[in-house]
């Protein structure tokens, strides 16, 4: 998971409150800052529309005013990452810590890219840096867990994302990601409480939805699997791709095998 940072709508005021002002000899005129608004509007609108590429092409002419700009460079950094474009991404995410050291945001979304690549314990390492900076923010957690996952080092990443949801209530990615790291270390009730608690929650969230359709059906509760799943697919048809499942969204190995088992023998 990474975020997406708004820092670029407060240009004026970083220039004079940033402890190492970057910008300072080159302060952008009214106009200019009208023109970074403008394109950074035009950028989250092709976000929101899922075309990366178009709000990659925005993120770039930000930076060709301001090539200065970690916000924008971390934004970039995204769009790339969206487009599975790692390498370049991280070069962006360098770019953007070399300029602003003790932002956290560029040191999460270098993490997601360096996981995106296996790179497990350079992301644990970011997830580490950012953590010292802020030792509340629950999407660290919760990535540091996805990373430890990555490594089989299950404990570790249920206590992070036990964090995370702690920190964050309404987290519920982190939640699942909770459940399905019980799940893998043979914590089947618990697990499956947990995502009953959650999809009580959230009924349109379809990841719970599918984890119960596998883990019901390893329980023999084929009524249970079924109606989950229906509601699965109906929100999430990317579910029906084990491929996926496996290497975009993750799930644990015992997890994937439950969820392929179920579509085998549906």
């Amino acid at each position: 998971m990474k975020r997406l940072i708004f820092l670029f709508l407060l240009i004026a005021l970083l220039i004079f409150s940033a402890p190492n002002p970057v910008w300072a000899e080159s302060q952008p005129t009214p106009e200019q800052l009208q023109q970074l608004d403008s394109l950074a509007q035009k950028a989250i609108t092709a976000t929101n529309k899922g075309d990366f590429a178009t709000a990659e092409n925005y993120w770039t002419q930000i930076i060709d005013i301001f090539p200065d700009n970690p916000a924008a460079l971390s934004n970039r950094g995204n769009a790339r990452v969206s487009q599975n474009k790692l390498t370049e991404a991280i070069a962006d995410y360098n770019q953007a810590i070399e300029l602003a050291p003790t932002a956290t945001d560029p040191y999460l979304n270098r993490g997601t890219a360096l996981e995106g690549l296996g790179k497990w314990n350079e992301a644990i390492a970011d997830y580490n840096t950012l953590l010292a900076i802020d030792s509340k923010d629950a999407m660290a957690y919760n990535n540091r867990g996805n990373a430890e996952a990555g490594l089989g080092e299950w404990e570790k990443a249920i206590a992070d994302y036990r964090t995370a949801a702690d920190l964050a209530p309404n987290f519920a990615f982190a939640r699942a990601n909770y459940a399905i790291a019980l799940y893998e270390t043979g914590q089947v009730d618990e697990a499956i409480r947990n995502w009953r608690n959650i999809a009580r929650k959230y009924p349109n969230f379809a990841d719970v939805r599918a984890a119960l359709t596998a883990a019901y059906w390893e329980e023999g509760k084929q009524g249970e699997a079924e109606s989950n799943w229906v509601a699965a697919i109906g929100l999430d048809r990317r579910y029906q791709d084990l491929d996926w499942v496996k290497n975009v969204r993750r799930w644990s190995p015992k997890m994937v095998i439950a969820l392929e088992k179920f579509q085998k023998l549906q």
